[in-house]
């Protein structure tokens, strides 16, 4: 018989730290998304729930300081508003009082701002584009991203009447 004949299953708690570091090494993850991980692999919930409690203890899972990063890099990089932001935090496994911090940190101010950076952006690789077409899309876009529409209109309309000029 081979080496692999005689090796016996290995333990889940070995399993759910693997699985766990795996994904860490890769990037940051909220205790929902690597208990999810771990349940794709079979692990008990009581082993997984004792190995994110460890991972919590030394600092290798923070939901709190990963919503806070979560919400910072999606608003500058992505443009998202806050009721984008909570869609995203939800689907991360992320609610609650963790989610409610991070998302405390977006002003209103910030939202406008992030709008009209990818507006400004956007806009740029419409030139060939009517001006009610670019209107359209450009509203469209702020939508996709959870900008409220009142806003939305009045950033594009700004971004579209300077373009103009």
């Amino acid at each position: 018989m081979g080496a692999a004949a005689t090796d016996a299953e290995p333990d889940p708690e070995s399993v759910a730290r693997t699985v766990a570091l795996n994904l860490l090494n890769h990037s940051a993850r909220s205790r929902a998304q690597l208990a999810e991980a771990m349940a794709r692999k079979d692990v008990p919930e009581a082993v997984a729930d004792r190995v994110l409690d460890r991972f919590e203890e030394v600092g290798l899972v923070d939901d709190a300081e990963y919503a806070a990063m979560l919400v910072r890099t999606r608003q500058a990089e992505r443009g998202l508003a806050r009721r984008a932001l909570t869609v995203e935090l939800q689907r991360k496994g992320i609610v609650g009082e963790a989610a409610a911090n991070a998302l405390s940190t977006v002003v209103a101010e910030d939202e406008e701002e992030a709008a009209r950076r990818v507006v400004e952006k956007r806009l740029r690789s419409m030139t060939t584009l009517e001006t009610e077409v670019k209107r359209r899309r450009l509203v469209a876009m702020l939508a996709r991203k959870g900008h409220a529409p009142g806003m939305s209109y009045r950033v594009v309309d700004e971004a579209l009447r300077s373009d103009a000029s």
